[in-house]
C-alpha cells in the first residue's frame, strides 16, 4: 500500500502541511517496502485548481490513501473517485500517522471543505 502525505519540506523531518492542495511538497510511502519518496507539488502555486492538480500528481504515483488535515472538495472528488482513501492526519508527524494507520486508528475524513479556489491557504 502506498499513502501520500502533504508535507511541509523535503526532508525526513517533515510535517504534514495544513493544505492538501497548497503543500509544497508529497511524501510517499510504501508500506510493503517501507521506503519514502518526495514529490514537488507543482500545483502548489496554481491560481487556481491546484486540488484537482495535486489530486492527480497523487494519483500518478500509484497511492492507496492520503493522509491529510484537511481536503477540498474537488481533490477529494478526483481521489475517491479513483478509489483513494482519505484519513484524518492526528499531529504533524508523518512516522506517527504511518503507525496510528497500521494500527486501524486514523478515522476517514469527512469533514471535505469548499476549498479556497485561488485564495491560497487560510
Amino acid at each position: 500500500m502506498k499513502i501520500a502525505f502533504p508535507v511541509d519540506t523535503r526532508s525526513a523531518g517533515a510535517c504534514i502541511y495544513k493544505s492538501f492542495g497548497r503543500a509544497p511538497a508529497f511524501l510517499v510511502y510504501d508500506t510493503q517496502t517501507q521506503k519514502s519518496l518526495f514529490v514537488d507539488n507543482s500545483a502548489a502555486s496554481s491560481q487556481g485548481g491546484a486540488g484537482i492538480k495535486a489530486a492527480q500528481l497523487v494519483l500518478d504515483q500509484q497511492t492507496d490513501a492520503v493522509i491529510a488535515p484537511q481536503c477540498g472538495q474537488n481533490a477529494a472528488d478526483v481521489l475517491l473517485a479513483a478509489g483513494v482513501r482519505i484519513y484524518l492526519s492526528e499531529g504533524c508527524s508523518v512516522g506517527d500517522n504511518i503507525k496510528a494507520h497500521t494500527e486501524g486508528l486514523l478515522k476517514e475524513l469527512s469533514d471535505i471543505h469548499a476549498g479556497y479556489h485561488g485564495h491560497g491557504v487560510k
